[in-house]
């Protein structure tokens, strides 16, 4: 929380921070303003309600902070930035970026709010390090909507892609700098995406759809046209990284592309050795490299599946309550600064104080529990419980009666 302290204008609103976060870490069953105030010793709610509305702090300058503790502390001469979007299923019409659409974490379409993060990925640990809200198009469309839910006058529409290019680049002229990126085929079948990579002297191993067309040789084809004509002996074993089973093996093919441009690009295939699935992979490098390279790099795409599940899960990433854009990126910023101290204690713990043979190494929920446990769970004497509870009615009373009142107005 030192590294984020300059941050704040004044000191009540850095100590509530500290607190949110702390919240943010612990084991509520449900985080929000209302139970993290509860746990934090708060009267009420009013004041983290505060921290993320109207409160002076700029929540982009934390981010900026909490990606350079992450390089620092994660730093990897071969780590890979992922990019992916993560989804919360939301209801009513009012939050910012709300509209059907699919989202992985219900996967089907929902009624739900995406962004899109970038994740660090290297031997010593992952988390991410910077995140976009996507804003669809009829947003966008509205000036009245965004202008409510805080988005400003010069908000315009960006694709998916076209949010992780303006991440990635975010993060390279920040001045520091990677070999690879990856990602799913929402980003891989982006031509202008693959382009700025390019430009940028970037490798990359994105997904493609099997219909998804390359140029070889001998003429344009299909990706899954192509892995039909493969022979056998164009397959080799190799594992994708570790899994919370063991390795993670497959067969892998490559094949060279056709290009006038600069660089080297290929097509990798990865066949599923139970169920013969296939994936595709369009691949760029500005200098030769074997397969195990792309391999290794097209492994780094589950990295952020675990950076997701660890967010959500410890950190409560998707568990704001929040309508307006400034309080979103308050809240997303300060989750990914909670998920990042936990990424960085079990590195640091892995590297400087291993356990013995017979204790699997620390895990990041393991580090909450002994964290929560022995420094910072709080204990509210039965005044504070009882204080909450009628507070809590009391706020309902107003609600109810509210709602009533709307209710009788618009009936004839």
């Amino acid at each position: 929380m030192g590294r984020i302290a300059g941050r704040f204008t004044r000191v009540e609103p850095r100590l509530r921070a500290s607190r949110l976060v702390m919240g943010l870490m612990s084991d509520l069953p449900r985080k929000n303003c209302w139970t993290i105030a509860e746990w934090a010793g708060e009267a009420n709610p009013y004041g983290m309600q505060h921290l993320l509305c109207r409160a002076s702090w700029d929540a982009d300058a934390v981010r900026d902070d909490v990606r350079e503790y992450v390089v620092e502390h994660l730093h990897d001469d071969q780590a890979v930035l992922v990019v992916d979007e993560t989804g919360d299923v939301k209801k009513g019409t009012h939050t910012v970026g709300v509209q059907r659409q699919y989202t992985g974490t219900a996967g089907r379409i929902e009624n739900s709010q995406v962004a899109v993060y970038l994740v660090y990925a290297g031997a010593r640990g992952h988390a991410a390090v910077d995140r976009e809200l996507y804003v669809p198009r009829c947003w966008i469309l509205d000036p009245d909507r965004c202008r409510a839910a805080g988005l400003g006058e010069d908000a315009v529409f960006a694709t998916k892609p076209e949010l992780a290019r303006v991440m990635i680049e975010r993060f390279l002229d920040a001045g520091h700098r990677v070999d690879w990126v990856t990602g799913d085929e929402v980003y891989g079948g982006n031509p202008k995406l693959r382009a700025a990579l390019e430009e940028r002297g970037l490798g990359y191993v994105l997904a493609v759809a099997r219909s998804a067309e390359v140029a070889t040789k001998a003429g344009n084809f299909r990706a899954d046209a192509l892995a039909a004509k493969l022979p056998r002996r164009a397959w080799q074993k190799l594992s994708a990284g570790r899994g919370a089973k063991g390795h993670r093996f497959y067969d892998w093919a490559v094949i060279d592309l056709a290009d006038p441009a600069p660089g080297y690009r290929q097509l990798l295939i990865r066949r599923n050795r139970t169920t013969g699935e296939l994936a595709y992979y369009r691949c760029h490098s500005t200098a030769p490299v074997p397969l195990h390279a792309l391999v290794k790099t097209a492994g780094s795409r589950w990295r952020v599946e675990e950076t997701f599940q660890t967010e959500k899960g410890l950190a409560g990433l998707d568990e704001h309550q929040v309508r307006r854009y400034p309080s979103w990126s308050r809240w997303v910023t300060l989750a990914m600064l909670a998920h990042a101290f936990l990424a960085v204690v079990r590195a640091e713990e892995h590297a400087h104080r291993p356990g013995p043979d017979d204790l699997i190494p620390l895990t990041c929920n393991e580090i909450q529990h002994l964290f929560l446990t022995i420094t910072v769970r709080p204990l509210h004497d039965l005044a504070h419980r009882l204080g909450w509870s009628d507070w809590r009615r009391r706020h309902q009373a107003r609600s109810q009666a509210s709602h009533y009142r709307r209710q009788a107005a618009i009936q004839p």
